[in-house]
């Protein structure tokens, strides 16, 4: 099977299982959102790795562990979490003479950027509202790819991502509120207008998740974070637009669609 074929049978295997864990919820979304909060630290760590720097995997593990633990215990706050692992952190630069700022920072961006980010997805559990991340980021995906392949000639950020254009992203904008309006008009989410905006903001947001796991890899010298999916790379690879989105759409629903 060449390339192409791995990558989307890949691709629609992963399809698959995600739409099966959403639409079940609860336990096994927890699960399957702690999994891969797990390996994206790992992956994202390991790349950090490379370039010298040493984040504290267990910390992140065990903060990973409780930021989803909350789930099921209201009085275990997110500012109790937090607290405790920055005054931790900073603690074993103190007790650990091979610590320093540098690695116990990057450590808790580690849990900052991916199990916290992720966790606004558990919080859409259960509602028809968690979709949209999925609608924002596909169509966001889908429409960047085809526009930018076929038409695209103005590079969005060189430096960083080349095979990005102007022309893509304006188009992966234009995919995302076609999916998403189709989406919310079957659901009856409105209105139209708050619709498009959070349509908008979502797939600016999903980008920007996109380029900074890229910014990450072009920093560290890698081309993927992983191989665990074949022709996508790793977990961290698949779902940084989604770690974006996810926030963005939670607080937009809870503001302007509650």
């Amino acid at each position: 099977m060449g390339d192409l074929g791995k990558r989307i049978l890949s691709g629609a295997i992963g399809l698959i299982l995600l739409i099966i864990v959403i639409f079940i919820g609860g336990i096994p979304l927890n699960i399957a959102i702690i999994c891969l909060s797990l390996i994206s630290l790992f992956e994202l760590f390991r790349a950090i790795n490379k370039i010298g720097f040493k984040p504290i995997y267990i910390v992140a593990y065990i903060a990973t562990l409780l930021i989803y633990l909350r789930v099921s215990y209201a009085d275990l706050t997110m500012n109790f979490i937090i607290t405790l692992f920055i005054v931790l952190l900073l603690s074993l630069t103190v007790l650990l003479k091979n610590k320093n700022l540098i690695d116990v920072s990057l450590t808790l961006l580690g849990i900052l950027y991916i199990p916290f980010l992720l966790s606004f997805l558990v919080y859409l559990d259960g509602t028809k509202f968690i979709w949209i991340i999925f609608s924002i980021a596909f169509g966001t995906d889908t429409f960047a790819y085809l526009i930018g392949s076929k038409i695209g000639k103005h590079k969005l950020c060189p430096t960083i991502s080349p095979k990005k254009s102007v022309e893509g992203a304006i188009g992966g904008v234009i995919g995302s509120i076609i999916v998403t309006s189709i989406y919310c008009y079957i659901q009856g989410i409105g209105p139209w207008w708050s619709v498009l905006i959070l349509s908008i903001i979502g797939s600016i947001a999903s980008q920007l998740g996109d380029l900074t796991a890229s910014r990450i890899k072009r920093y560290t010298g890698i081309k993927d974070f992983g191989k665990i999916m074949p022709g996508h790379g790793g977990m961290l690879d698949r779902f940084d637009s989604i770690i974006f989105a996810s926030p963005v759409v939670y607080y937009y629903v809870a503001y302007f669609l509650m």
